[in-house]
Protein backbone atom coordinates (compact mmCIF):
# COMPACT_ATOMS: atom_id res chain seq x y z
CA UNK A 1 0.00 0.00 0.00
CA UNK A 2 1.32 2.98 -0.77
CA UNK A 3 0.62 6.04 1.35
CA UNK A 4 1.76 9.86 1.30
CA UNK A 5 1.66 11.93 4.40
CA UNK A 6 1.79 15.51 3.61
CA UNK A 7 1.68 18.47 6.33
CA UNK A 8 0.96 21.89 6.32
CA UNK A 9 1.17 23.66 9.33
CA UNK A 10 -1.09 26.76 10.10
CA UNK A 11 1.94 28.62 11.63
CA UNK A 12 0.75 31.96 12.92
CA UNK A 13 3.04 32.44 15.93
CA UNK A 14 3.26 36.20 16.86
CA UNK A 15 5.45 35.36 19.66
CA UNK A 16 8.15 35.06 17.51
CA UNK A 17 8.09 38.63 16.00
CA UNK A 18 11.74 39.60 18.02
CA UNK A 19 13.70 36.96 16.06
CA UNK A 20 11.50 37.94 12.95
CA UNK A 21 12.89 41.78 13.50
CA UNK A 22 15.57 40.88 10.54
CA UNK A 23 14.81 38.60 6.81
CA UNK A 24 17.07 36.13 5.91
CA UNK A 25 17.63 36.03 1.79
CA UNK A 26 19.94 33.67 0.00
CA UNK A 27 21.79 34.67 -3.30
CA UNK A 28 21.52 32.42 -6.02
CA UNK A 29 24.24 30.63 -5.28
CA UNK A 30 23.65 29.97 -1.81
CA UNK A 31 25.08 31.91 0.28
CA UNK A 32 23.57 34.53 2.96
CA UNK A 33 23.61 37.65 3.30
CA UNK A 34 21.53 39.91 5.67
CA UNK A 35 19.13 42.32 4.14
CA UNK A 36 16.82 45.34 5.28
CA UNK A 37 13.92 44.71 7.91
CA UNK A 38 10.75 43.84 5.89
CA UNK A 39 7.90 45.69 7.22
CA UNK A 40 5.13 43.43 8.65
CA UNK A 41 1.93 44.43 6.93
CA UNK A 42 -0.32 46.58 9.51
CA UNK A 43 -2.28 44.73 11.87
CA UNK A 44 -4.74 46.61 14.51
CA UNK A 45 -2.99 46.87 17.75
CA UNK A 46 -4.90 45.71 21.43
CA UNK A 47 -5.88 48.18 24.08
CA UNK A 48 -3.07 46.83 25.90
CA UNK A 49 -0.78 47.63 23.37
CA UNK A 50 -2.22 51.44 22.49
CA UNK A 51 -1.94 52.09 26.07
CA UNK A 52 1.43 50.65 26.35
CA UNK A 53 2.84 53.05 24.03
CA UNK A 54 1.29 55.52 25.37
CA UNK A 55 2.69 55.13 28.92
CA UNK A 56 6.48 54.89 27.80
CA UNK A 57 5.97 57.85 25.49
CA UNK A 58 7.51 56.26 22.42
CA UNK A 59 6.42 54.09 19.94
CA UNK A 60 7.31 50.47 19.82
CA UNK A 61 10.11 50.63 16.11
CA UNK A 62 11.78 47.78 15.13
CA UNK A 63 15.76 47.77 15.64
CA UNK A 64 17.48 47.50 12.50
CA UNK A 65 20.64 45.39 12.40
CA UNK A 66 23.41 46.52 10.94
CA UNK A 67 24.33 44.47 8.15
CA UNK A 68 28.00 45.24 8.00
CA UNK A 69 28.16 43.43 11.38
CA UNK A 70 25.80 40.50 10.87
CA UNK A 71 26.76 39.70 7.01
CA UNK A 72 29.89 37.61 8.32
CA UNK A 73 28.18 36.03 11.03
CA UNK A 74 29.71 32.19 10.63
CA UNK A 75 27.45 29.55 8.59
CA UNK A 76 27.35 26.30 10.85
CA UNK A 77 26.39 28.19 13.33
CA UNK A 78 23.03 28.58 11.63
CA UNK A 79 21.56 25.14 12.25
CA UNK A 80 22.97 25.61 16.48
CA UNK A 81 20.93 28.78 16.43
CA UNK A 82 17.92 27.37 14.27
CA UNK A 83 18.13 23.86 16.16
CA UNK A 84 16.72 26.08 19.41
CA UNK A 85 14.12 27.78 18.17
CA UNK A 86 10.75 26.71 19.20
CA UNK A 87 8.94 24.51 16.52
CA UNK A 88 6.49 27.03 15.04
CA UNK A 89 9.41 29.48 14.54
CA UNK A 90 11.36 26.77 12.47
CA UNK A 91 8.64 26.61 10.02
CA UNK A 92 8.76 30.07 9.38
CA UNK A 93 12.21 30.18 8.55
CA UNK A 94 12.26 26.84 6.64
CA UNK A 95 10.64 29.69 3.85
CA UNK A 96 13.72 31.61 3.92
CA UNK A 97 15.45 29.90 1.06
CA UNK A 98 16.26 26.51 0.04
CA UNK A 99 19.38 25.36 1.82
CA UNK A 100 17.25 26.28 5.90
CA UNK A 101 14.67 24.30 4.04
CA UNK A 102 16.89 21.01 3.68
CA UNK A 103 18.35 21.10 7.59
CA UNK A 104 15.83 18.44 7.90
CA UNK A 105 17.41 15.99 6.21
CA UNK A 106 21.39 17.34 7.52
CA UNK A 107 22.87 14.83 9.96
CA UNK A 108 24.42 18.10 11.38
CA UNK A 109 21.53 20.02 12.04
CA UNK A 110 19.84 16.43 12.94
CA UNK A 111 22.92 16.53 15.93
CA UNK A 112 22.23 20.04 17.08
CA UNK A 113 18.51 19.29 17.71
CA UNK A 114 19.68 16.20 19.58
CA UNK A 115 21.81 18.58 22.26
CA UNK A 116 18.58 20.49 23.24
CA UNK A 117 16.55 19.92 25.56
CA UNK A 118 13.34 18.08 25.39
CA UNK A 119 10.42 20.81 25.55
CA UNK A 120 6.82 19.62 26.84
CA UNK A 121 5.14 17.46 24.47
CA UNK A 122 3.07 18.12 22.04
CA UNK A 123 -0.43 16.09 21.38
CA UNK A 124 -1.89 14.27 18.39
CA UNK A 125 -5.31 13.79 18.66
CA UNK A 126 -8.43 12.41 16.30
CA UNK A 127 -12.08 14.61 16.50
CA UNK A 128 -14.83 12.48 16.35
CA UNK A 129 -15.66 14.98 13.58
CA UNK A 130 -12.97 13.67 11.06
CA UNK A 131 -11.64 10.70 11.95
CA UNK A 132 -9.19 10.97 8.22
CA UNK A 133 -7.40 14.39 9.97
CA UNK A 134 -5.79 15.24 13.12
CA UNK A 135 -5.30 17.85 14.96
CA UNK A 136 -1.60 18.79 16.82
CA UNK A 137 -2.02 20.71 20.13
CA UNK A 138 1.52 23.08 21.28
CA UNK A 139 1.44 23.60 24.90
CA UNK A 140 3.65 26.25 25.38
CA UNK A 141 1.85 28.31 23.08
CA UNK A 142 -1.64 26.88 23.79
CA UNK A 143 -2.00 26.69 20.22
CA UNK A 144 -4.12 23.41 17.97
CA UNK A 145 -1.94 22.67 14.37
CA UNK A 146 -4.17 21.40 11.61
CA UNK A 147 -1.78 19.08 9.41
CA UNK A 148 -3.10 18.10 5.91
CA UNK A 149 -2.86 14.02 5.72
CA UNK A 150 -3.85 12.62 2.39
CA UNK A 151 -5.86 9.78 2.66
CA UNK A 152 -5.17 5.83 2.66
CA UNK A 153 -6.03 4.91 -0.92
CA UNK A 154 -7.83 2.25 1.01
CA UNK A 155 -9.66 4.16 2.97
CA UNK A 156 -8.38 3.37 6.06
CA UNK A 157 -8.95 4.43 9.38
CA UNK A 158 -5.55 5.09 11.64
CA UNK A 159 -5.69 6.22 15.16
CA UNK A 160 -2.81 7.10 17.06
CA UNK A 161 -1.31 4.12 19.84
CA UNK A 162 2.02 4.90 20.51
CA UNK A 163 4.81 7.25 20.68
CA UNK A 164 8.69 7.96 20.82
CA UNK A 165 11.21 10.28 19.73
CA UNK A 166 8.97 12.27 18.18
CA UNK A 167 7.50 9.29 15.93
CA UNK A 168 3.60 8.84 16.84
CA UNK A 169 2.70 4.57 15.76
CA UNK A 170 -0.72 4.19 14.27
CA UNK A 171 -3.38 1.34 13.86
CA UNK A 172 -5.67 0.86 11.42
CA UNK A 173 -9.28 0.25 13.14
CA UNK A 174 -9.23 -3.32 11.65
CA UNK A 175 -6.02 -3.89 14.16
CA UNK A 176 -4.58 -5.19 11.10
CA UNK A 177 -1.78 -2.64 9.88
CA UNK A 178 1.15 -0.03 11.33
CA UNK A 179 2.04 2.68 10.56
CA UNK A 180 4.80 5.27 11.61
CA UNK A 181 5.49 9.07 10.94
CA UNK A 182 6.60 12.01 12.18
CA UNK A 183 3.59 14.56 12.24
CA UNK A 184 5.57 17.48 11.38
CA UNK A 185 7.46 16.72 8.22
CA UNK A 186 6.69 13.91 5.46
CA UNK A 187 8.16 10.94 6.78
CA UNK A 188 5.68 8.13 6.71
CA UNK A 189 5.90 4.19 6.42
CA UNK A 190 3.97 1.12 6.71
CA UNK A 191 5.07 -1.60 8.62
CA UNK A 192 5.78 -5.09 7.54
CA UNK A 193 2.72 -7.51 8.07
CA UNK A 194 2.77 -9.46 11.18
CA UNK A 195 3.45 -13.20 11.31
CA UNK A 196 0.94 -13.81 13.98
CA UNK A 197 -2.72 -13.43 12.79
CA UNK A 198 -3.88 -11.40 15.60
CA UNK A 199 -7.08 -9.27 14.29
CA UNK A 200 -8.77 -8.70 18.02
CA UNK A 201 -7.89 -5.84 19.93
CA UNK A 202 -4.21 -5.40 21.22
CA UNK A 203 -2.14 -2.78 23.05
CA UNK A 204 0.32 -1.13 21.81
CA UNK A 205 4.02 0.43 23.24
CA UNK A 206 6.79 1.78 21.38
CA UNK A 207 10.81 2.87 22.43
CA UNK A 208 13.41 4.13 21.14
CA UNK A 209 17.30 2.69 20.73
CA UNK A 210 18.94 4.48 23.17
CA UNK A 211 18.10 8.41 23.75
CA UNK A 212 17.28 9.41 20.49
CA UNK A 213 15.23 7.87 16.91
CA UNK A 214 18.48 7.62 15.46
CA UNK A 215 19.19 4.84 16.45
CA UNK A 216 16.17 2.69 15.99
CA UNK A 217 13.08 1.89 17.70
CA UNK A 218 11.19 -0.58 18.60
CA UNK A 219 7.17 -1.18 18.57
CA UNK A 220 5.60 -3.70 21.00
CA UNK A 221 1.75 -5.50 20.56
CA UNK A 222 0.43 -8.02 23.04
CA UNK A 223 -3.28 -9.48 23.10
CA UNK A 224 -5.04 -10.57 25.64
CA UNK A 225 -4.11 -14.16 24.85
CA UNK A 226 -0.97 -14.00 25.49
CA UNK A 227 0.66 -13.24 21.71
CA UNK A 228 2.91 -10.47 21.16
CA UNK A 229 5.24 -9.50 18.65
CA UNK A 230 8.13 -6.81 18.66
CA UNK A 231 9.12 -4.92 15.40
CA UNK A 232 12.31 -3.35 15.13
CA UNK A 233 13.07 -0.49 12.79
CA UNK A 234 16.82 -1.69 12.20
CA UNK A 235 15.59 -4.97 10.87
CA UNK A 236 12.70 -3.97 9.51
CA UNK A 237 10.82 -7.41 10.71
CA UNK A 238 8.65 -8.44 13.28
CA UNK A 239 9.92 -11.50 16.39
CA UNK A 240 9.00 -12.91 19.24
CA UNK A 241 12.53 -12.79 21.86
CA UNK A 242 11.32 -14.54 24.80
CA UNK A 243 8.19 -16.06 26.08
CA UNK A 244 5.43 -15.43 28.37
CA UNK A 245 6.24 -16.57 31.70
CA UNK A 246 3.71 -20.02 32.78
CA UNK A 247 2.68 -17.99 36.06
CA UNK A 248 1.37 -14.86 34.35
CA UNK A 249 -2.22 -15.37 34.08
CA UNK A 250 -3.91 -15.15 31.14
CA UNK A 251 -5.98 -13.91 29.46
CA UNK A 252 -4.35 -10.71 30.75
CA UNK A 253 -7.86 -9.00 30.55
CA UNK A 254 -5.50 -5.50 29.63
CA UNK A 255 -7.25 -2.16 29.83
CA UNK A 256 -7.20 -1.19 26.80
CA UNK A 257 -8.23 2.58 27.86
CA UNK A 258 -4.87 2.96 29.30
CA UNK A 259 -2.45 3.65 26.90
CA UNK A 260 1.30 1.70 27.76
CA UNK A 261 4.25 3.77 29.86
CA UNK A 262 7.29 3.89 28.69
CA UNK A 263 10.54 3.83 31.17
CA UNK A 264 13.68 3.25 29.17
CA UNK A 265 13.86 0.25 27.49
CA UNK A 266 10.30 -1.02 29.57
CA UNK A 267 7.29 -0.89 29.04
CA UNK A 268 4.33 -0.73 31.73
CA UNK A 269 0.36 -2.09 30.43
CA UNK A 270 -2.53 -2.02 32.90
CA UNK A 271 -4.78 -5.11 33.55
CA UNK A 272 -8.00 -5.16 35.40
CA UNK A 273 -7.84 -8.52 36.60
CA UNK A 274 -6.03 -9.28 38.35
CA UNK A 275 -5.75 -5.16 39.19
CA UNK A 276 -1.84 -4.31 38.58
CA UNK A 277 0.03 -3.72 36.09
CA UNK A 278 2.32 -5.84 33.30
CA UNK A 279 5.67 -5.07 32.49
CA UNK A 280 7.88 -5.62 29.15
CA UNK A 281 11.85 -5.33 29.02
CA UNK A 282 12.04 -4.56 25.28
CA UNK A 283 16.31 -4.74 25.79
CA UNK A 284 16.16 -8.40 27.34
CA UNK A 285 12.94 -9.75 26.48
CA UNK A 286 11.68 -10.43 30.12
CA UNK A 287 7.85 -10.03 31.29
CA UNK A 288 7.08 -9.44 35.05
CA UNK A 289 3.18 -8.90 36.65
CA UNK A 290 3.02 -6.40 39.41
CA UNK A 291 -0.74 -7.06 41.76
CA UNK A 292 -1.66 -3.77 42.33
CA UNK A 293 -4.95 -2.93 43.96
CA UNK A 294 -6.55 0.34 42.33
CA UNK A 295 -8.29 2.74 44.63
CA UNK A 296 -11.75 2.53 45.46
CA UNK A 297 -14.31 4.29 43.73
CA UNK A 298 -12.32 4.97 40.62
CA UNK A 299 -13.72 4.86 36.86
CA UNK A 300 -11.39 5.51 33.65
CA UNK A 301 -8.20 5.49 35.11
CA UNK A 302 -5.22 5.40 33.36
CA UNK A 303 -0.94 4.80 33.26
CA UNK A 304 1.11 8.18 33.41
CA UNK A 305 4.74 8.57 33.97
CA UNK A 306 6.74 11.47 35.10
CA UNK A 307 10.63 11.22 35.43
CA UNK A 308 10.64 7.65 35.79
CA UNK A 309 7.66 7.58 38.56
CA UNK A 310 4.97 5.40 37.47
CA UNK A 311 1.32 7.69 37.98
CA UNK A 312 -2.04 6.62 37.51
CA UNK A 313 -4.95 9.13 36.69
CA UNK A 314 -8.87 8.94 37.07
CA UNK A 315 -12.22 9.65 37.89
CA UNK A 316 -12.93 9.40 41.46
CA UNK A 317 -16.76 9.40 41.91
CA UNK A 318 -19.04 8.81 45.15
CA UNK A 319 -22.64 9.47 45.33
CA UNK A 320 -23.10 12.79 42.91
CA UNK A 321 -19.39 14.02 43.50
CA UNK A 322 -16.82 13.31 40.89
CA UNK A 323 -13.01 14.40 40.80
CA UNK A 324 -10.35 13.85 38.89
CA UNK A 325 -7.55 12.30 41.13
CA UNK A 326 -3.42 11.98 40.39
CA UNK A 327 -1.97 9.36 42.40
CA UNK A 328 1.66 7.66 42.68
CA UNK A 329 3.16 4.45 42.64
CA UNK A 330 4.83 3.40 45.86
CA UNK A 331 7.63 1.60 44.94
CA UNK A 332 8.35 -0.75 48.40
CA UNK A 333 5.01 -1.34 49.30
CA UNK A 334 3.44 -1.17 45.67
CA UNK A 335 0.21 0.79 46.76
CA UNK A 336 -0.97 3.58 45.20
CA UNK A 337 -0.84 6.91 46.86
CA UNK A 338 -2.92 10.03 45.96
CA UNK A 339 -0.40 13.25 45.76
CA UNK A 340 -3.01 15.28 44.41
CA UNK A 341 -6.78 16.39 42.37
CA UNK A 342 -8.35 18.86 40.45
CA UNK A 343 -9.73 21.93 42.18
CA UNK A 344 -12.67 21.85 44.03
CA UNK A 345 -14.11 24.64 42.04
CA UNK A 346 -13.75 22.57 38.43
CA UNK A 347 -14.95 19.50 39.94
CA UNK A 348 -18.59 21.55 40.66
CA UNK A 349 -19.11 21.42 37.18
CA UNK A 350 -19.14 17.70 37.12
CA UNK A 351 -21.85 17.32 39.89
CA UNK A 352 -24.69 15.13 39.09
CA UNK A 353 -23.42 14.69 35.69
CA UNK A 354 -22.00 11.11 34.12
CA UNK A 355 -18.71 12.16 33.52
CA UNK A 356 -16.79 10.26 31.32
CA UNK A 357 -12.27 10.65 30.90
CA UNK A 358 -10.46 10.08 28.53
CA UNK A 359 -6.41 10.64 28.60
CA UNK A 360 -4.47 11.46 25.66
CA UNK A 361 -1.09 11.62 26.52
CA UNK A 362 0.93 10.24 29.59
CA UNK A 363 4.23 11.72 29.53
CA UNK A 364 4.86 14.20 32.44
CA UNK A 365 1.83 16.41 31.23
CA UNK A 366 -1.38 14.91 30.89
CA UNK A 367 -4.02 16.07 28.50
CA UNK A 368 -7.38 14.90 29.85
CA UNK A 369 -10.61 15.12 27.75
CA UNK A 370 -13.44 15.44 29.94
CA UNK A 371 -17.01 15.04 28.68
CA UNK A 372 -20.70 14.42 29.47
CA UNK A 373 -24.30 15.20 27.29
CA UNK A 374 -23.50 18.75 28.73
CA UNK A 375 -19.89 19.05 28.73
CA UNK A 376 -17.02 18.87 26.53
CA UNK A 377 -13.42 20.37 28.52
CA UNK A 378 -10.07 19.97 27.82
CA UNK A 379 -7.52 20.63 30.56
CA UNK A 380 -3.95 19.17 30.92
CA UNK A 381 -2.06 18.86 33.99
CA UNK A 382 1.52 19.19 34.86
CA UNK A 383 2.58 16.43 37.10
CA UNK A 384 6.02 17.86 38.26
CA UNK A 385 4.33 21.50 38.51
CA UNK A 386 0.76 20.15 39.63
CA UNK A 387 -0.59 22.70 37.53
CA UNK A 388 -4.27 22.39 35.95
CA UNK A 389 -5.12 24.33 32.82
CA UNK A 390 -7.80 24.47 30.62
CA UNK A 391 -7.31 23.97 26.71
CA UNK A 392 -8.87 26.42 24.20
CA UNK A 393 -11.32 23.96 22.46
CA UNK A 394 -10.53 22.14 18.92
CA UNK A 395 -11.71 24.20 15.99
CA UNK A 396 -10.99 23.48 12.27
CA UNK A 397 -9.61 26.16 9.95
CA UNK A 398 -12.76 28.55 8.31
CA UNK A 399 -14.66 27.13 11.33
CA UNK A 400 -16.95 27.86 14.30
CA UNK A 401 -17.95 24.58 15.48
CA UNK A 402 -15.41 22.88 18.83
CA UNK A 403 -14.42 19.39 17.72
CA UNK A 404 -14.91 16.40 20.37
CA UNK A 405 -11.49 14.82 20.45
CA UNK A 406 -11.99 10.95 20.24
CA UNK A 407 -8.32 9.66 21.45
CA UNK A 408 -4.62 10.82 21.02
CA UNK A 409 -1.32 10.54 22.59
CA UNK A 410 1.25 12.84 23.11
CA UNK A 411 5.06 13.24 21.34
CA UNK A 412 7.91 14.95 21.66
CA UNK A 413 7.95 17.24 18.55
CA UNK A 414 11.46 16.27 16.80
CA UNK A 415 12.19 17.63 13.24
CA UNK A 416 14.77 14.91 12.23
CA UNK A 417 13.09 11.82 12.84
CA UNK A 418 13.04 9.77 10.54
CA UNK A 419 10.09 6.44 10.37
Amino acid sequence: MKVRWTTSLDIEDSSVDDLCGLVMTARKSGSFRMSDPVKPPPSKKSRRDRSRGKSSGRSCTTEVMEQEIWKDFPEDLFEAVIARLPIATFFRFRSVCRQWNSMLTSQSFSLHCTQVTQESPWFYTITHENVNSGAMYDPSLKKWHHPTISTPPTKLIVLPVASAGGLVCFLDIGHRNFFVCNPLTQSFKELPVRSVKVWSRVAVGMTTNGNSVGSGYKILWVGCDGEYEVYDSVRNSWSRPGNMPAGMKLPLSINFRSQAVSIGSTLYFMRSDPEGIVSYDMATGVWKQYIIPAPLHLTDHTLAECDGQIMLVGLLTKNAATCVCIWELQKMTLLWKEVDRMPNIWCLDFYGKHVRMTCLGNKGLLMLSLRSKQMNRLVTYNIAKKEWLKVPGCVVPRGRKRQWIACGTAFHPCLTAVA
